[in-house]
C-alpha cells in the first residue's frame, strides 16, 4: 500500500537533485562565462527529467520473480489450459460460469500466482492472471473492464493481493453492478464498497507488510457482506512464490498450506459446484 506515495517522493527527490546539480553546473561554468538564466533553466529541467525517468525505470525494473515452483503451475496439463493474452495469462479450466480477475502485488512477478490460479481453475474458476504495467497496479486499475468485455460469463469476480487487491477494490467501488462478488488477499480498501457483494478478505497472522493500523480502521467501515478469514501463521508474501519479503513477518506455516488455505477461502465466497450468483 505504501507504494503509492513512492513517485510523490521520487518527484520531490528529483526536483531537488535537479536544483543541486543545476547550482553546481552554474558554478563551474563561472570560471568560463557565466550561464544565462534560459540556459539554467533548460539545465534544471534536462536533469530534472533525466533524474526522474531515469531513475523510476531503474526503480521499475527491479521486481520480485516468481519461484519455480510458481513456474510449474504456468504450463497446460490435465484439465486446465494456460494461455498467455494480452492482459497476462488465461486459467482455462472444467468451468464456464464462474470467472476471477487476479491484479498482482506491487512489484511482484504476476506468475508468482499460478499455483493460486491454476488451482482454482482446476476446481471450476476460471482464472484471468494480469500483467501490470511496470508490475505496479495502479497502472492498470481498470484492465478487469477489457476483460470482460472479450471474454463472456455470467458470474464475475475479482481479487488481488496488496496494491494489487487495492486496486481491485477501488475497481468493485466504482463497476459493482459488473460484478458478483470479490475476493481480497493482504490489503485493505479506502474506497467506499457497495452493499450486497460477497467479499473475503484473507490475511496472514504474521503478516508485517500490511498496515494493520489502517486495516483495522477501514475494516470498521466494511459492508455487511464481508467475511474476514484470518490464516493462524500465515505471512505477506506465502500468498505468491516470490520468495521472502523485506519487513515481513516469519511465517510458521508452509506456503503450500497458505495457499490451500486461500483456495478453500476463494472457494467458499464462489461455490464452483453450486448455483451461486446465478441470476435469470
Amino acid at each position: 500500500m505504501k507504494m503509492i506515495i513512492i513517485p510523490i517522493i521520487a518527484a520531490f527527490g528529483s526536483f531537488g537533485v535537479a536544483m543541486l546539480l543545476t547550482r553546481l553546473i552554474t558554478w563551474r561554468r563561472r570560471k568560463q562565462g557565466r550561464l544565462t538564466r534560459k540556459r539554467r533553466i533548460v539545465t534544471f529541467f534536462i536533469i530534472l527529467f533525466l533524474s526522474y525517468f531515469g531513475g523510476g525505470s531503474i526503480y521499475f525494473l527491479i521486481y520480485s520473480h516468481a519461484g519455480e515452483s510458481a513456474m510449474q503451475y504456468m504450463q497446460t496439463k490435465d484439465t486446465v489450459i494456460v494461455e498467455e493474452i494480452d492482459e497476462g495469462y488465461f486459467f482455462n479450466g472444467v468451468g464456464s460460469r464462474d470467472a476471477l480477475i487476479f491484479y498482482p502485488g506491487a512489484k511482484v512477478d504476476e506468475k508468482a500466482y499460478a499455483e493460486l490460479m491454476w488451482k482454482l481453475a482446476e476446481s471450476g474458476v476460471d482464472c484471468f492472471l494480469v500483467k501490470m504495467p511496470m508490475h505496479m497496479a495502479f497502472f492498470g486499475k481498470n484492465t478487469a473492464s477489457d476483460l470482460m468485455e472479450k471474454y463472456d460469463y455470467p458470474c464475475w469476480y475479482i481479487s488481488g493481493h496488496s496494491l494489487g487487491g487495492a486496486m481491485a477494490a477501488a475497481y468493485l467501488s466504482e463497476n459493482s453492478d459488473r460484478l458478483t462478488g470479490a475476493f481480497f488477499l493482504a490489503t485493505y480498501s479506502p474506497a467506499s464498497i457497495p452493499e450486497g457483494k460477497p467479499i473475503v478478505s484473507v490475511v496472514g497472522s504474521e503478516d508485517k507488510v500490511l498496515d494493520w493500523e489502517s486495516y483495522n480502521e477501514y475494516k470498521s467501515r466494511w459492508p455487511s457482506t464481508v467475511t474476514e478469514v484470518k490464516i493462524q501463521g500465515g505471512n505477506h508474501a506465502q500468498f505468491g512464490d516470490y520468495g521472502e519479503q523485506r519487513g515481513d513477518g516469519e511465517a510458521t506455516i508452509s506456503r503450500e498450506d497458505q495457499i490451500s488455505q486461500t483456495l478453500e477461502a476463494a472457494k467458499e465466497l464462489i461455490k464452483p459446484d453450486t448455483d451461486y450468483g446465478v441470476t435469470d
